[in-house]
C-alpha cells in the first residue's frame, strides 16, 4: 500500500519506518525543513534500540522517503496518518490544534478516496471532529479512523511489529477493510485485532495508559507505606505479582512515572471526566501522588542532611524518565536537579543517551559527565534517576575511589540489600530498609 505519515516525532516515525519494513511505500511528512533534510541524508532524529537498521535499509530500498511538500506526500496515499502532538493546554485538556489544522490542510489537496488515521492519543470525539473538518472542506469521501499506538519506548519496534494487540475504532467496510489488510502482517501469530467504534478506541487509549499509570503510583504508595512499618516493598511486590488477576508488571516500585504519555493522558482523561461532570476521584489521586513521588529522593536527602544542602555536590545517573530513551519529558531527575539547585547544591549528571536533551534545556547550570565514574567525583553522594542497565553492575571499587562518601540514594532500587551492608553504603532506596 501507499502511505503518508503526518508528523515524524517518535510515534510518527516508528510508525512510518514499521509500515515501511513489511513492504509498503510511506511517505513521511514534517514542517521542519531541517530535521527532514537530516532524515533524507539517514540520520536518525530520535533514540529507540532497533529503529535505525530498519530505518537505513527501509530508505536504500526506497520504501521510506521524507518530505516537507503536504500535497506532495498525500497525492498518492491510500491511507493517511496523523500522528500529531497533542500537548496539555493550560486547563489540562488535549490540545487538538494540530491535527485539526493539518485535517484542514489535507482536506483542501485531496482528489479522490482517503481512510485517515488519528495515530495520536486524542479524547473521545476527536474522529468526529475531524470528520467534521472534512465536511467543510471537501466533498470528497473520506473516513476517519481511530487507531492508537501503544508503544513503550525503548522497544517501540518490536511493540510495532509483533503488536499485544491491533485496535481500530471505524464503522466504514470499506476502512475496515483497507485497515485489517494494512495490519494482517503484524498479527500472523494470532494476536487480535480489535475493530470498533471509534469513541471506545480513543477512549481505549486513555484508559489503559491510566490504568498503568494508577498501577505504578499504587505501588508506590505501598512502598512509602514499607518504610513506615518496617516492611521489604520487594517481597510484597513478588506476593502481590504473583496473583494472576494482578500480574507481575508494572509493580516496580521508584520515584513516579514520567514520559510523553502517561502525565498527559491522565491528566486529559480526568479533564474530560470533567468537561461531562464526572469525578474521576482516582485519577486526582494518581496524579497528586506521582507529583510527590518525583521528588521523594529530595526529600531524603534533606532528611539526612539535616535540612542542609548548600554547597554539597551530587552526582546523579539517569536523566531519561525510563531506560532505552533519551524522552526527558515529565523525567523525575527533571524535578530532582530543580529542587537540588534551589537548595544551593551541585549537581554533576551522567547519562547514556539524554544529556544533550538535559543541555539544551539547562545549559551550564549543571556539569556533564562522559561516564557514570567521572560524575562520581568529589561527590558528597549519587542519587540514582534511571535504571538504565550500565548502572546495574558497577565497580564498586572504583566508586569507593571516587565518591567523597559511600552515601547512595536509589530512586530505582537497583542494588541489592545485603550487597550494600557488605559494601559498607549507607543505601536509602524506595520501600526498602535503610542500610547504612
Amino acid at each position: 500500500m501507499k502511505i503518508a505519515v503526518i508528523g515524524t516525532g517518535y510515534v510518527g516515525l516508528v510508525t512510518g519506518t514499521c509500515l515501511a519494513e513489511t513492504g509498503n511505500t510511506v511517505i513521511c511528512v514534517d514542517i521542519v525543513e531541517e530535521k527532514v533534510n537530516k532524515m533524507k541524508a539517514g540520520q536518525l532524529p530520535i533514540y529507540e534500540p532497533g529503529l535505525d537498521v530498519l530505518f537505513q535499509r527501509n530508505i536504500a530500498q526506497d520504501r521510506l522517503s521524507f518530505t516537507t511538500d503536504l500535497a506532495a506526500g498525500i497525492k498518492d496515499a491510500q491511507i493517511i496518518f496523523m500522528a500529531l502532538p497533542t500537548p496539555p493546554g493550560g486547563d489540562g485538556a488535549a490540545d487538538l490544534s494540530y491535527i485539526l489544522g493539518a485535517a484542514k490542510d489535507i482536506a483542501k489537496l485531496i482528489t479522490d478516496y482517503k481512510v485517515i488515521v488519528n495515530k495520536s492519543t486524542v479524547p473521545v470525539g476527536t474522529a468526529d471532529k475531524v470528520a467534521a473538518v472534512f465536511a467543510a472542506n471537501t466533498n470528497i469521501e473520506v473516513d476517519v479512523v481511530s487507531n492508537p499506538e501503544f508503544l513503550r519506548e525503548g522497544v517501540a519496534v518490536d511493540d510495532f511489529m509483533k503488536p499485544d494487540r491491533v485496535v481500530i475504532g471505524t464503522r466504514s467496510e470499506k476502512a475496515t477493510k483497507l485497515m485489517g489488510e494494512l495490519y494482517a502482517p503484524y498479527v500472523r501469530q494470532g494476536n487480535p485485532i480489535y475493530f470498533m467504534d471509534e469513541r471506545s478506541s480513543e477512549l481505549t487509549k486513555y484508559a489503559a495508559n491510566s490504568f498503568l499509570a494508577t498501577k505504578i503510583t499504587f505501588m508506590n504508595e505501598v512502598a512509602n507505606l514499607c518504610e513506615i512499618v518496617g516492611a521489604d516493598v520487594d517481597m510484597v511486590r513478588k506476593g502481590i505479582g504473583s496473583d494472576d488477576r494482578i500480574g507481575k508488571r508494572f509493580l516496580f516500585p521508584g520515584i513516579g512515572y514520567g514520559g510523553s504519555c502517561f502525565p498527559k493522558d491522565v491528566q486529559a482523561l480526568e479533564k474530560a471526566a470533567v468537561e461531562h461532570n464526572y469525578d474521576f476521584k482516582i485519577l486526582k489521586a494518581v496524579m497528586d501522588v506521582n507529583e510527590k513521588q518525583k521528588t521523594v529522593l529530595t526529600d531524603k536527602l534533606f532528611a539526612y542532611y539535616k535540612g542542609e544542602l548548600k554547597g554539597k555536590k551530587f552526582a546523579l545517573w539517569g536523566l531519561a524518565f525510563k531506560p532505552e530513551t533519551d524522552d526527558i519529558r515529565e523525567a523525575p531527575a527533571l524535578y530532582i536537579i530543580k529542587d537540588l539547585l534551589e537548595a544551593g547544591a551541585e549537581v554533576t549528571v551522567f547519562d547514556p543517551e539524554a544529556i544533550s536533551n538535559v543541555k539544551a534545556l539547562l545549559g551550564d547550570k549543571i556539569r556533564y559527565a562522559e561516564d557514570q565514574y567521572q560524575a562520581l567525583e568529589g561527590a558528597d553522594a549519587l542519587l540514582i534517576a534511571t535504571e538504565w542497565s550500565v548502572f546495574r553492575n558497577p565497580d564498586f571499587e572504583k566508586m569507593e575511589s571516587v565518591l567523597k562518601n559511600k552515601v547512595i540514594f536509589d530512586g530505582r532500587n537497583l542494588f541489592d540489600l545485603q550487597k550494600m551492608i557488605d559494601l559498607g553504603y549507607y543505601y536509602n532506596s524506595i520501600g526498602r530498609k535503610i542500610v547504612s
